[in-house]
C-alpha cells in the first residue's frame, strides 16, 4: 500500500531549516522510500542536496534545484527542468511557507505582500506550471499544505497575512481540485497543527523573542490535547496518503494533522 513506484514527485520546501527534520525534508525522503523519483527543490542548495543525499544513500532517486517559488520564470524553468530529468511529473508537494506576526495595523505592506506571496503565490505558480504535465499523464495528486492558523486565531499574537494566506491555500485547492477533476486530477489539503520541527528552534524561538528553546517547547505540547506535538513524519505521511493511489476517490479536501488542536475549545 501506498505505493508510489515509477512516479515522480516534485516538491518544493524539500530541505529543512535547520538540523533535523522539516515537512519537506521527511516528505521528500518518504516519498522516495515508497518508489518515487524526487525532484528536490529549495531557495538554499545545501539544503536540497542534504535531502538528495539521504535519499541516494538509501538507494533511491533524487534530484536537488534551486529556485524562488514566487519567482514565475523560476518556477516554469524548475518544472521544465524536472520534466526533462525524469519525462514529466505525477505529484505535486506545495510545501513553501512560513510566518510572521502582525494584525491589520501593525503589519507593513511590506510585509503583508512578502507573506502573500510566500505562502499562497507560491502554490499558485506551481499548480499553474505543473498542471499541463500532471494531465499529461493521465491523473495526478497535488498536495497543498496550510496551518490550523488559517481555522484558529490568536486575539494577543495576530498573524494576519499568513492566516489569510493559508486560508487562501484551502480556497485555492478546492478550486483547482473542481477545476481538474474531469481530467483525473486531485487536489488536496494537509493542515498541519503545532508541529514540532527545526523551525521551532531556528525561527519561532527568536521570533517569539523567547529565552528557553526548551520551554517554548513545553508549551507547545500542553496546547496539545494528545499532549505533544507532531513531528515532520506526521505530516510527510499525511501528504503520502493524500497523493498515493489509495487516495484515489479524494479530491478538494482538507487533512488536518493537529493532535486535536481545532477540534478543541478555545
Amino acid at each position: 500500500m501506498l505505493r508510489l513506484d515509477g512516479k515522480v514527485a516534485f516538491v518544493t520546501g524539500a530541505g529543512s531549516a535547520g538540523p533535523g527534520w522539516g515537512n519537506g525534508k521527511a516528505t521528500a525522503v518518504l516519498m522516495a522510500r515508497q518508489g518515487a523519483w524526487v525532484f528536490a527543490l529549495d531557495n538554499r542548495a545545501e539544503a536540497a542536496e542534504e535531502t538528495v543525499a539521504i535519499i541516494r544513500a538509501e538507494g533511491g532517486e533524487a534530484t536537488a534545484h534551486v529556485a524562488d517559488v514566487t519567482a514565475a520564470a523560476q518556477v516554469a524553468e524548475a518544472v521544465e527542468a524536472c520534466v526533462t530529468a525524469y519525462g514529466g511529473i505525477d505529484i505535486l508537494v506545495n510545501n513553501v511557507g512560513g510566518s510572521f506576526p502582525g494584525g491589520a495595523e501593525s503589519l507593513s505592506e511590506e510585509d503583508w505582500e512578502r507573506q502573500i506571496d510566500f505562502n499562497l503565490r507560491s502554490a499558485f505558480l506551481c499548480c499553474k506550471h505543473a498542471l499541463p504535465h500532471l494531465r499529461a499523464r493521465g491523473k495526478g495528486a497535488i498536495v497543498n499544505l496550510s496551518s490550523i492558523a488559517a481555522l484558529r486565531m490568536s486575539a494577543d499574537r495576530p498573524h494576519i497575512a499568513y492566516s489569510a494566506s493559508k486560508y487562501g491555500i484551502v480556497a485555492l485547492t478546492k478550486s483547482v481540485a473542481m477545476e481538474q477533476a474531469r481530467q483525473g486530477v486531485r487536489c488536496n489539503t494537509v493542515v498541519p497543527g503545532l508541529m514540532h520541527t527545526p523551525l521551532v528552534e531556528h525561527r519561532l524561538v527568536r521570533q517569539l523573542g523567547a529565552n528557553d528553546a526548551a520551554q517554548l517547547i513545553a508549551k507547545r505540547n500542553a496546547q496539545v490535547p494528545m499532549g505533544q506535538m507532531g513531528d515532520a513524519w506526521d505530516i510527510a505521511h499525511a501528504v503520502l496518503f493524500l497523493a498515493s493511489d489509495e487516495a484515489r476517490h479524494i479530491t478538494g479536501t482538507e487533512l488536518i494533522v493537529d493532535g486535536g488542536i481545532s477540534a478543541a475549545m478555545p
